[in-house]
């Protein structure tokens, strides 16, 4: 007889899966209740275990997710874990029912027009977010993003959704590290919403022991964090009066997160996460008015004679830079939407990841294309100016 993993990698071969259920669980003393699977556009899955309070996440790629499937209905002690799976295509629902003894049974039915799920890739299905509502997160509710029971209010479910797509974006990267301790310099962190939530995502759902440092300029916004990450009970979670701009780090920092830094103290921040020589850096840049100011061209001046084109131009020309900046030295780099343009158009969000070794030619190539746009433009450029006019 097939194995349940057999069984569906080979429904896999035929039908796009669009979700996968979990559920009963084979004992009451069960640390997880239910595990929800749902495909993702890429054709990997996000794989989410319920306790009674928290959930965790990782992601799978397609062609792992049958194996991932048995080792959680049968653990390493080989008793079966839970009595039921459900698979859903977008016209099929796939029943599993386990037995005590690890035999199954395999029904398939028809879905009815009403209950046909969108396939992965699609816009309109549900969305699986890593912070669920339902979960009690201390810093949301004393944000006013959540209820005292956990729902999202729904004033702030903008809020709510801008949360989780910063925390998909760090997942993406902290999802395939394997370490249990990573040392954060949030900068520019301000009433640190985000700050409390990457480090409840960090030490709750990823299981990290997690150090992070928040730095602002202002001295009662350091002083009311600090006391309410003691309120919280966060150990290694504090709060400094200070500017990144020759901040002396008391780690070896793994992570940099700087968020609406305004114009060049993005620059900055960049330039010393590059110094620090962090494994990754996650920057959202604001108010990039350095270009906006210094630009001007013959030949492309169709770019700078309008206010508002010039404007955006200018905030779009300074993020592309930084972006080859940054794989000039040595990260993988990706410029990606933050949060949807109808909401802000600040919304752009830069990734960078430490690569072990780049090639001489990637790095030649990234630089020169930095150094043709600020010659086209006559001007220079803040980042360039620390990292390429600092070494001359």
């Amino acid at each position: 007889m097939n194995t349940i993993a057999e069984q569906i990698n080979s429904i896999m071969s035929s039908e796009k899966i669009s979700r996968i259920i979990v559920s009963k669980a084979a004992t009451k003393s069960s640390q997880f209740k239910k595990i929800d699977v749902l495909g993702r556009n890429d054709q990997s899955f996000q794989i989410s275990k319920y306790t009674d309070k928290q959930a965790f996440h990782e992601n799978v790629q397609g062609k792992e997710i049958a194996a991932a499937i048995s080792d959680i209905l049968f653990p390493s002690d080989g008793k079966v874990a839970f009595r039921q799976v459900n698979l859903w295509s977008e016209s099929f629902e796939h029943i599993f029912l386990i037995s005590k003894d690890g035999s199954f049974t395999h029904k398939k039915r028809a879905l009815k027009s009403d209950e046909k799920m969108e396939v992965p890739g699609t816009h309109n299905r549900e969305k699986n977010y890593i912070i669920e509502e339902g979960q009690k997160v201390p810093p949301l509710i004393d944000m006013g993003v959540f209820t005292k029971d956990g729902k999202v209010v729904k004033s702030m479910y903008d809020k709510f959704r801008q949360i989780n797509r910063f925390l998909e974006i760090l997942d993406d990267e902290i999802g395939s590290l394997k370490t249990d301790h990573l040392n954060v310099i949030d900068f520019g962190c301000g009433k640190s919403y985000l700050t409390f939530v990457v480090y409840y995502y960090l030490t709750e759902i990823k299981g990290i022991k997690a150090n992070i440092i928040g730095l602002d300029l202002k001295k009662d916004v350091i002083r009311k964090c600090n006391e309410a990450a003691n309120k919280y009970g966060y150990e290694n979670l504090h709060f400094e009066l200070g500017d990144i701009n020759g901040y002396k780090t008391p780690f070896d920092v793994d992570m940099v997160i700087t968020l609406h830094a305004c114009d060049t103290a993005t620059d900055y921040a960049l330039y010393n996460a590059i110094m620090w020589n962090a494994k990754m850096i996650f920057s959202v840049p604001c108010c990039q008015h350095e270009l906006n100011k210094k630009i001007k061209t013959d030949e492309l001046s169709l770019l700078t004679r309008y206010g508002i084109i010039k404007e955006r131009f200018a905030a779009l020309a300074t993020d592309a830079i930084r972006g080859n900046l940054l794989e000039y030295s040595g990260y993988k780099t990706q410029l990606l939407e933050f949060i949807d343009f109808a909401h802000t158009p600040k919304n752009i969000l830069i990734r960078a990841v430490k690569r072990g070794i780049t090639p001489k030619g990637t790095r030649d190539k990234a630089l020169k294309e930095v150094e043709n746009l600020m010659r086209e433009f006559n001007t220079d450029q803040t980042l360039y100016d620390l990292l390429v006019k600092g070494k001359e």
